[in-house]
């Protein structure tokens, strides 16, 4: 009986020992009460950089107790505080390097119809101004003075200019008075050739140099405002872009609200490359970074928007010079500078060719909205007077409606033919 009590009371000891090292070492691994206060951590902003704290923390062992102190040390409210500082100061970091945007080309859906029109079908305007002098003087027996004012007086509606007028004039005289030309009909057809022969013999095609992967070609489309500057550049991009060359359009036109916004809808829709700055900032700059990210993507070409009014005409033309002088450092080399004129603004745009010619080194024009125009004799001014090629002519709106200036079919439109 002694026995079987000793055997009893030792049973118990045992049960009761092993009970409190249990309760013991629950109590070792619960997590402590928190009494530190609990502090707000604000969001972060949109889109930061992940947070990466200095160290781990590590988990709590199942040995040791993890103390208030210890769980402070490994992640306090000024470590956290420190890690949102970081992802802020990433986040506008990131936010700075948007001053110069860059936009990978999207392939368009469908090209569009690039189907050349025809003189003769888009210039009725500036044939009406002369088709009434063709008319009066086909209608006269013979060649009188009445003759020559009404062919004199149509050249000059058509701002073709006196100096031109009477260049286009005087032979003609002379072989009247010599009787080489007789009728009516001859006149017409003498003065027909007479102004094919001022637009002959100049090279009218664009550069574009085969460069070996050395760098992109640069074309720089300089003119004021309300031209249709950035309308012309978007067609060009499509039309090269349809003949299988890569381009980039940069956006310098920095000054003109919209204008960046204009350029890359047409960059979108060509499915070209396209580079813009800041409103307001360094066009030099936002072309600079178009011809680096041009010679990084391998581009062929880069297409570069110009401002078209600044506060004054002497700080436009000292900013063109700069974008010419910027653009033309490797690894780009400019190869057209391409001067962008209303057709309706007639002799206005003769001066437009002048100031922007001296300054930037004109290589060409575009003489735009031909179609309106009453005032297509321009042509002959800017050529014959500055010496400056027209090489591209607007027909319309469509993108196929910018074509290639061809100097005889314009003359036979302009005399019906």
């Amino acid at each position: 009986m002694p026995a079987v009590l000793l055997i009893l009371i030792a049973v118990v000891l045992v049960f009761g020992i092993g009970v409190l090292l249990v309760n013991r070492r629950r109590a070792g691994t619960a997590p402590p009460a928190v009494t530190a206060e609990r502090r707000e951590v604000p969001a972060p902003p949109p889109k930061p950089s992940p947070v990466k704290p200095s160290r781990a923390v590590p988990a709590p062992s199942t040995d040791e107790p993890v103390t208030h102190a210890e769980a402070d040390e490994e992640i306090s409210a000024e470590d956290l505080d420190a890690a949102f500082e970081e992802s802020l100061a990433d986040f506008e970091a990131e936010v700075a390097l948007a001053d110069i945007e860059e936009i990978e080309a999207e392939t368009p859906a469908e090209p569009e119809d690039l189907e050349r029109p025809k003189f003769r079908d888009r210039i009725a305007k500036a044939r009406a101004t002369f088709s009434g002098a063709f008319g009066g003087v086909r209608g006269r027996a013979g060649i009188t003075a009445e003759s020559w004012d009404e062919l004199e007086e149509a050249l000059l509606r058509a701002d073709v200019g006196l100096r031109v007028t009477n260049g286009l004039l005087e032979p003609l005289r002379a072989r009247v008075k010599s009787k080489e030309i007789t009728d009516p009909d001859a006149l017409l057809t003498a003065l027909q050739g007479e102004m094919k022969a001022r637009l002959a013999d100049t090279d009218r095609s664009l550069r574009l140099e085969d460069r070996g992967g050395a760098g992109p070609n640069v074309w720089l489309f300089v003119g004021v405002n309300g031209v249709g500057k950035t309308t012309t550049i978007g067609k060009v991009a499509a039309q090269q872009r349809a003949e299988g060359h890569r381009v980039l359009l940069a956006a310098g036109d920095t000054f003109r609200a919209a204008a960046a916004e204009q350029l890359q809808t047409w960059a979108e829709r060509s499915g070209a490359e396209f580079v813009r700055g800041s409103e307001g900032g360094d066009p030099s700059s936002v072309i600079f970074d178009g011809v680096q990210a041009a010679a990084a993507r391998r581009c062929d070409l880069v297409l570069g928007d110009t401002a078209g009014r600044l506060q004054n005409k002497s700080n436009l033309m000292e900013e063109l010079r700069k974008v010419r002088r910027v653009a033309d450092r490797e690894p780009g080399r400019v190869t057209e500078v391409l001067l962008v004129i209303d057709a309706t603004t007639g002799q206005n745009g003769l001066v437009q060719a002048k100031e922007f010619g001296d300054v930037t080194e004109v290589t060409g024009v575009v003489l735009t909205k031909l179609d309106g125009s009453a005032k297509g004799g321009i042509v002959f001014a800017i050529e014959t007077e500055l010496g400056i090629p027209v090489k591209l002519v607007g027909l319309g709106e469509s993108i196929g409606d910018l074509v290639a200036f061809d100097p005889d079919e314009f003359v036979d439109a302009l005399f019906g033919e």
